[in-house]
Parts: structure tokens; C-alpha cells; sequence
């Protein structure tokens, strides 16, 4: 909020940090020379609007004389003149007395609307002067609902694009790594891809009656279009050539293979594979630089692999940590 009239900052009528509603008085600039102002304004007004009315009562007049051909026409037309003359300045009179008027009301300094107010920037008794550093009084921070500003990447933006962005919703993390309550909606989506980055800039609004979020804070925002089977597969399970993307497969023998699979994005440090796995199928996470097609493993569970490190137990050929669907 800043001043708008320059004066002396007389009353503040709020606590810092306290809930503000839209229209609830904020600050008080002191009222007494613009209120001079204004009463300076309204007689110059009546003065042009006295000699308007005279001017007006004298072409009248002058009319009928005319009429009467006892005056000339130049007389008349000097009538005229005078009286279009009056007629325009009784329009500045009245717009100085509009902004005589206007500045009498930025005395009152009132919340533009609902939020949290921040710390008090001039104290009472303070010079304030618009346009200048003296002109910033406070700030008040919109808190519920809240937006939250991020960005995808041009093939993420685009299967949000293959849906109706409208059932789209964001659910956001926090920076403890708690999931935050309630999803948001998205209220803007970018026209321009960023050249350097690449990526679309978006906005969700979300409820923040509790104060949960904090305006300025660093949160993970996942945006969910819809629901669709698939398996996931650790990242590093996936291999990827000029062919395709790959993931070994332990069959019943425990022998491993190469697969092709279709991938879609990511899940957390998983890929999502569309195409070419079957429930059941079991497949290696570990040691994959060792592989060969027909190499026969020492299957573990994915659980057993992790807690007890790399690699896998020994076997008749090269191993393989291997684990099982997910």
C-alpha cells in the first residue's frame, strides 16, 4: 500500500501481521489542507458558474437586440464567445473540484483487499510523498487461496494438452516431504515455450485457510490428468540403444533376456513402462554390465538386494540383482 497525497501519516489503524479484510482502514494521512484544498475548489467553481450565468443572461439579451438590428453583429458574436469562454472554464472549475475532492479521499489509506498484514514501514507522525521511498506504507499479502507457480517440459505440457486441462488437478509437496491437503486447479497456462529452459509456465490456485503455504516458498508440484495401468521399473533398470529402450527379464529358468519395452515418463526415480512387460514378469535391477542373453542368475528379492547391497548371490554364470514386478 503506499500513499498517494503527500502529508503527515497521523493514525495507523492496524496490528502488524493480523488478518485484514478488503476495506478495513489501514492508515490515516492528516485531512486538514486538502480539505482547504477543496473549499478553495468549490468557490473558484461557484465564481466561473456566477459569470457563466451572466454571460449566459447578456447573449440572451443581446439576441433580441440583434433581432431589433440595435447592435451590430460583431457585438453579438463577442456575446457568444464570452459566454463559450465561461462554459469551458466552469468544465475546469468542476474537474478541479473532482480532484480536490479525490485527493481528500486518498487521506484514507484502506485495505484493496483481504490478506495478511506485513510490517508497518512509516510510523505515525511520518512525511509521506507519493512517488517517492516515503510513499511505501505496507504491505498486504493475499494468503487464501494462494497461487503456486511452475513449469513443464514441452512433452509433459503436451499430454496435459491431449486432455481437458479443466479436470486436470495439482497436488503439491511440501518442503518436510509431506503431501499437502487438498488439490489445487490450474488458473493459467502458458502461450510460449521458454527458449532456454524449454518449458511452459503454469499456475494453480489452491485453499489456504490454515496458512499452510507461504507466499516466497520452495514446494514439488505434481499436476495429474488421469489414471492408467502400467508398470514401473527402476530408472537404472532400463537400458536404451539405437534401437529402443530395453529392460533384462529373468524368465523361469532364471535366465536372462533382453525385452523391449515402451516407456513413458517418470514416477519418482521409476520409468513407467506402457508396452512390453506381463504381471509376473521379474526384472534386473543390478549388475546389468555383466548380463549376457542366456546368462543364468541368482534371482533376489528386490527388498533383500537393497538391504544387502549390490550385486547378486553367486551363480553358474554372471549375476544380477533381480526384482519383481511392480
Amino acid at each position: 500500500m503506499r500513499a498517494r497525497v503527500a502529508g503527515i501519516l497521523e493514525k495507523q489503524l492496524f496490528r502488524e501481521g493480523e488478518p485484514i479484510r478488503a476495506g478495513a482502514p489501514m492508515y490515516r494521512i492528516e485531512r486538514a489542507p486538502f480539505e482547504i484544498a477543496l473549499a478553495q475548489a468549490r468557490a473558484a467553481l461557484a465564481e466561473v458558474q456566477a459569470r457563466a450565468d451572466r454571460a449566459q443572461l447578456e447573449a440572451t439579451r443581446l439576441q433580441k437586440l440583434l433581432a431589433e438590428r440595435a447592435i451590430s453583429q460583431r457585438e453579438y458574436d463577442d456575446a457568444l464567445s464570452s459566454r463559450q469562454q465561461t462554459q469551458a472554464g466552469l468544465l475546469i472549475a468542476g474537474a478541479a473540484v473532482r480532484q480536490a475532492e479525490l485527493n481528500l479521499s486518498y487521506t484514507a489509506v484502506d485495505a484493496p483487499i483481504s490478506g495478511i498484514a506485513g510490517r508497518a514501514l512509516r510510523s505515525e507522525g511520518s512525511l509521506v510523498t507519493p512517488g517517492g521511498d516515503s510513499a511505501l506504507l505496507a504491505t498486504l499479502t493475499r494468503t487464501d487461496p494462494i497461487w503456486v507457480r511452475f513449469a513443464l517440459s514441452e512433452s509433459e505440457y503436451a499430454q496435459l494438452r491431449s486432455v481437458d486441462e479443466r479436470v486436470a488437478k495439482v497436488a503439491l509437496t511440501l518442503p518436510d516431504g509431506k503431501r499437502h491437503e487438498g488439490a489445487g486447479r490450474l488458473n493459467f497456462t502458458g502461450s510460449t515455450v521458454d527458449p532456454k529452459l524449454g518449458t511452459v509456465q503454469l499456475r494453480a490456485e489452491f485453499a489456504n485457510p490454515s496458512l499452510a503455504l507461504l507466499p516466497g516458498q520452495y514446494l514439488k508440484a505434481r499436476v495429474e490428468i488421469g489414471e492408467r495401468e502400467a508398470f514401473v521399473v527402476p530408472q537404472t533398470a532400463v537400458l536404451q540403444t539405437d534401437r529402443g529402450r530395453f529392460v533384462w527379464v529373468v524368465d523361469a529358468s532364471n535366465q536372462a533376456n533382453l525385452r523391449p519395452v515402451e516407456t513413458g515418463g517418470w514416477v519418482g526415480r521409476d520409468w513407467v513402462v506402457h508396452k512390453g512387460l506381463q504381471a509376473g514378469d521379474r526384472v534386473a535391477i543390478d549388475n546389468l554390465l555383466r548380463l549376457r542373453p542366456g546368462a543364468t542368475v541368482q534371482p533376489k528379492p528386490q527388498a533383500e538386494a537393497q538391504a544387502g547391497g549390490a550385486g547378486a548371490g553367486p551363480g553358474t554364470g554372471p549375476g544380477a540383482g533381480a526384482g519383481g514386478p511392480r
